[in-house]
């Protein structure tokens, strides 16, 4: 007899199942293909990881419940209940590491400012020697500051000042406001002349500055500090993904188990 709980294991596991198999394909995609990006071909190895892992667990739940393969249920239970404990310590790690770097509001403009010092010193970690190498390349294929290159906000100084950047264009496309920079256009900025104010000298940002349109700010600090802030929007959105992931993961461990249960019923009444 097929109970209702071995159905929603069985349907959940063949959704998640193609999921994996998606993710397999298209990290086979990206070993194949030789046009892919530095910054692409990072993700190759973990998305070709996380699908395997995905098709085989889900394969389980599937085997268990469909065909009522106690052992199978067994394992993928198992597997199940130590990723939903994992998935918890995750989710509060997350919280308390993007728990600070909300970014500094900037008098009469419409974007924020980061500085590094404002993230945790686990997340400054990933900004740090040699990787900020690999991130820089990565921000000139991207061509992040794209955007920014065209229309009234390039060419007009107060239509840029109001525009609300991205933490990787406020950090990465233009210098520091406290530089005193004179805007000619949304890429291209003229230092004070010397015998003007000088500008923040312990800002090592204003003169890291270049208007070399693949280099920009992507040496300063302020851009390491947007990566940060970029790196931490992400993980936020990944920390309310994770949330919902739990209590989905929890309701079909539930049904997982009474499937469990409807099997030995099933073997025991003579119907496996």
């Amino acid at each position: 007899m097929f109970r209702v709980s071995n159905f929603v294991v069985g349907l959940a596991n063949t959704l998640i199942m193609l999921v994996g198999v998606s993710a397999i394909g298209y990290s086979i995609y990206m070993f194949v293909h030789q046009d892919v990006t530095n910054c692409e071909t990072a993700i190759r190895a973990p998305l070709l990881t996380t699908g395997v892992v995905l098709f085989v667990v889900s394969l389980l739940g599937v085997i268990g419940s469909c065909f009522k393969e106690n052992l199978a249920m067994v394992l993928y239970l198992i597997i199940l209940i130590a990723g939903i404990v994992a998935l918890i310590g995750f989710s509060v790690f997350l919280f308390f590491v993007t728990n600070k770097g909300a970014g500094r509001v900037v008098s009469g403009r419409g974007y924020r400012e980061y500085q590094t010092v404002d993230f945790s010193t686990w997340l400054n970690s990933f900004v740090g020697g040699k990787r900020w190498v690999g991130i820089r390349s990565c921000l000139a294929e991207a061509s992040v500051c794209d955007d920014l290159s065209g229309g009234p906000v390039s060419q007009i100084a107060d239509e840029f000042y109001h525009k609300n950047l991205s933490p990787l264009q406020s950090g990465c496309c233009k210098p520091p406001s406290n530089c005193n920079f004179e805007f000619k256009n949304a890429t291209c900025w003229i230092p004070p002349a010397k015998n003007e104010t000088v500008v923040a000298a312990n800002n090592g940002d204003c003169g890291a500055w270049s208007n070399v349109q693949t280099e920009l700010c992507f040496n300063c600090n302020a851009c390491k500090a947007g990566v940060l802030a970029n790196i931490r929007e992400k993980w936020r959105n990944l920390l309310i993904f994770n949330v919902c992931l739990i209590i989905l993961l929890i309701t079909v461990y539930s049904c997982g188990c009474c499937a469990r249960r409807n099997n030995r019923t099933a073997r025991k009444s003579g119907f496996a």
